[in-house]
């Protein structure tokens, strides 16, 4: 997840097994960023993301999912320069997917909740 993503950004410098988690991240073929820009960053945050995408953006496959548009980073980010500069290396030969739909969790939710409540009916009767 992001949050996870950014902590060790912060402390790679600082705790040596974030620093090696950090190098594992850099040199993998694949990086997956579930959960991008899902609330507010501080720009030394934003600036820490940057570097990261700019390190491996050439380097490595890239997934990313963001329940937010792209249009509305700025606001979130607050510096449109990093956004935009983000946005440049991973928009740089990428194949975009947009889902508009519901979300799978939510769309599943209220099956799952009546499964199990059947299945406690039935256990119980």
């Amino acid at each position: 997840m992001m949050g996870e993503a950014l902590h060790l950004l912060k402390t790679r410098n600082v705790i040596r097994r974030s620093e090696v988690r950090y190098k594992r991240l850099v040199e993998s073929e694949l990086v997956i960023l579930d959960d991008m820009i899902y609330m507010a960053m501080e720009q030394c945050e934003a600036n820490l993301l940057f570097q990261l995408i700019n390190e491996i953006y050439e380097k490595s496959s890239i997934i990313l999912t963001s329940n937010k548009r792209p249009e509305s980073w700025s606001k979130l980010i607050g510096e449109q320069g990093i956004v935009t500069a983000i946005l440049d290396r991973l928009l740089h030969r990428a194949e975009i997917i947009q889902m508009d739909e519901e979300s799978y969790r939510m769309r599943y939710r209220s099956t799952i909740f009546t499964k199990t409540y059947r299945m406690i009916e039935k256990c119980c009767v």
